[in-house]
């Protein structure tokens, strides 16, 4: 039977990259983002290059309706593999966002893959196995604002869910780029020449790499050997050090 995988925020960016990899691989694709214009002419355009079935469902993930509209899907034997891909940052430093706003970027990075994943690991290990890969980020190893305490909950998360889960047939891994070439910072309304060219890279070539290491079983998987280097400053420097670089992008 041809397997199928749900991909959350899978028309732009690196999403949209997942879903046409997996096509490519001979997936069926369940898309899910909030713009249902952008979700049909995606799901067709898919289905018409790659001769995959193709679904969509449209649905905020920052709500308990909106995920529990994917889960519904997510717990169906044909689920092979999910990809919790949707997220966003937000301009302002913690204190200076509204508290609603922080909260729905919440639900969105950590509540959503949270449920999502526990309907995926429930229903992988009665359907023979499966894979979740989880969009993080190299934030996640940096002291940085919210985003970055998020992207660390999705990293731990995913290292110990595939140390446990693996004798089940089931690999979960975290996938971390850095900066990557999509409309995530312009929505952030984010200069992007503060940061020098070496530090870009194409959304194919991380999701190329992120589906290699998934597929070959690793927890965490991050693209390129620049950002591995700076994975491991981030982790390892002391801490105030790193929160000061970093914070000179903003």
């Amino acid at each position: 039977m041809t397997q199928t995988a749900v991909i959350t925020g899978a028309t732009s960016g690196i999403g949209a990259e997942f879903a046409r990899q997996l096509a490519q691989r001979g997936y069926d694709l369940v898309l899910t983002g909030r713009n249902t214009e952008r979700l049909e002419s995606t799901a067709a355009e898919l289905a018409r290059d790659y001769s995959v079935k193709t679904e969509w469902i449209a649905a905020d993930l920052a709500t308990r309706e909106g995920v529990d509209a994917v889960a519904d899907r997510v717990q169906k034997p044909d689920v092979g593999l999910l990809v919790n891909n949707a997220g966003y940052g937000l301009k302002n430093d913690f204190a200076r966002n509204e508290l609603q706003a922080e909260i729905d970027h919440l639900n969105v990075l950590v509540g959503a893959p949270l449920q999502l994943s526990h309907t995926a690991l429930n229903a992988m290990q009665s359907n023979g196995g499966g894979r979740i890969i989880n969009v993080a980020s190299v934030a996640g190893f940096i002291p940085r604002g919210t985003y970055s305490a998020a992207k660390a909950w999705v990293i731990n998360f995913s290292r110990w869910a595939n140390l446990y889960y693996r004798g089940r047939g089931i690999t979960v891994t975290a996938v971390c780029p850095g900066f990557v070439h999509t409309d995530f910072h312009a929505r952030m309304e984010m200069d992007k020449s503060l940061y020098p060219k070496w530090m870009w890279l194409n959304a194919d070539r991380v999701v190329r790499e992120a589906l290699a290491d998934a597929f070959a079983g690793k927890g965490v998987s991050i693209p390129s050997k620049r950002y591995r280097v700076l994975a491991t400053v981030g982790s390892r420097a002391p801490q105030a050090l790193v929160a000061r670089l970093a914070g000179r992008g903003r």
